[in-house]
């Protein structure tokens, strides 16, 4: 008899399973006791949220004046916060989208997380532009709603553009997300008893699994992939637009939209392994989430930050080669200014820490993996502080250049988020499974035919 070679993606899914375990395995953190550590997450989550919704509460009864922002640096924390969220929420639409239209297997495990994880970064995002627009209640006048007579009041304004990318971004990651849960909440609908099986019934809208609906999901599937593709670029494009369509030092070069897009997946795939990798120990997933798995994201973050650090080169580049003495003197404020220490550990981070991840015995070490996804994550948000606060700190005019002060309701505003964040993160792996068994069981018995 020929030998019969091992499928490619064998190391996929390690160990000695059937189906019944596997799927046993999977629901377990919707359906056994939650440990310990997530208990500690929600707490500390859910703390920060009531931080956050009293440091809103603040700043809608005082005014922005409760924040650290001045002239010239009108964009303070709020919007560094706005941009980072954006980029985290990208490594889910890009596991969703492009890696199902490349038909790679090791997204399998992985795009649950990083969906869910995309619908609340965004949503963290989304809040920072809604508290800073001053009159909350008029927020509908940038939306994209269909009107007449020149009635749209901001039309003209680059930020309405924000607001329908993210509006479609959102709106996309949600249908992904949920189209991918339908499966595996009619499997929970049939597990489970009382208000979960109501919930579980309602949300499953009628799966049976026979062959017509597989057929309907899987074209569906690849036609919302193909439709959010072109997203993953174009919603981080339109965001840096923001910035380059201004005069300021330091925003106005055509390559920020590649630097935003690059910047963003590597910030989102850095996060993507902050929450994957404890929760594969806290749950014993290390047969479905195996070292190949993160060996691919480790990759990924490295090509993506190779893009982010060449461009930091670029930069330096353009303002000394354009011989623009505000571009030159911008640089060199970034460099010896007040603000130098901030900038120096973004270089140390996303330049030459990155250098690691060439290396497979740093790639394959979860520790250093964990840790440095945590620092890329600072990385990226000093990244934010530089464009935003820095450039707009060191203006054209020296009467003009003032530092920035964040104040208490600032930090809140932002620990606050990363609360909400972990909060929502918390509950959805408590009520959804946070890997997609449907698709693991249909990867497990590939696998097993070879």
């Amino acid at each position: 008899m020929a030998h019969k070679e091992p499928h490619p993606d064998h190391d996929l899914i390690q160990g000695e399973w059937t189906e019944k375990t596997l799927v046993e395995k999977l629901l377990e953190p919707v359906e056994k006791p939650a440990p310990r550590p997530w208990k500690v997450v929600l707490a500390v989550g859910g703390a920060l949220t009531l931080a956050w919704l009293y440091a809103i509460f603040v700043t809608f009864v005082k005014g922005l004046g409760t924040w650290g922002i001045n002239q010239p640096v009108a964009w303070g924390f709020d919007i560094v916060h706005f941009v980072w969220w954006i980029g985290i929420g990208h490594a889910g639409t890009l596991i969703s989208a492009i890696l199902v239209l490349m038909r790679q297997n090791w997204r399998d495990s992985l795009n649950r997380v990083t969906e869910a994880m995309t619908l609340f970064a965004v949503l963290a995002a989304a809040t920072y532009p809604l508290i800073h627009m001053g009159r909350p209640q008029l927020f509908y006048w940038v939306m994209p709603y269909p009107t007449h007579m020149a009635l749209w009041p901001q039309y003209k304004s680059p930020l309405s553009w924000d607001v329908l990318a993210i509006m479609t971004y959102l709106t996309i990651s949600t249908l992904f997300l949920y189209l991918g849960l339908i499966p595996d909440l009619a499997l929970l609908r049939e597990r489970s008893q009382g208000w979960r099986r109501k919930l579980y019934g309602w949300l499953s809208l009628g799966w049976t699994g026979n062959a017509v609906h597989w057929q309907r999901y899987r074209a569906v599937y690849v036609l919302l992939a193909g439709l959010a593709t072109p997203v993953v670029i174009s919603v981080h494009s339109v965001v840096s637009m923001d910035f380059a369509y201004g005069l300021v030092p330091g925003w106005h070069i055509t390559v920020f939209p590649p630097f935003f897009a690059a910047g963003a997946i590597y910030s989102g795939f850095a996060m993507a392994l902050t929450l994957i990798i404890p929760l594969r120990k806290w749950y014993r997933l290390e047969g479905v989430i195996t070292d190949r798995h993160l060996d691919w994201m480790a990759k990924v973050t490295l090509a993506s930050g190779l893009g982010v650090a060449y461009i930091y080169l670029l930069e330096i580049f353009i303002a000394w080669y354009a011989g623009e003495p505000a571009e030159w003197a911008q640089q060199l404020w970034r460099m010896t200014g007040p603000y130098a220490p901030y900038y120096w550990a973004m270089m140390l981070i996303n330049v030459v820490l990155l250098q690691t991840l060439w290396f497979p015995r740093f790639r394959k070490n979860v520790t250093w993996l964990f840790v440095f996804s945590i620092l890329a994550n600072v990385g990226m948000w000093l990244e934010r502080f530089v464009i935003v606060i820095i450039s707009l700190s060191h203006d054209f005019l020296p009467g003009n250049f003032h530092l920035y002060y964040p104040t208490w309701v600032d930090w809140t505003l932002f620990l606050g988020t990363i609360g909400f964040f972990l909060f929502g993160l918390s509950l959805f792996i408590r009520i959804f499974p946070p890997i997609a068994v449907a698709e693991m069981v249909h990867l497990f018995h590939r696998l097993r035919k070879h």
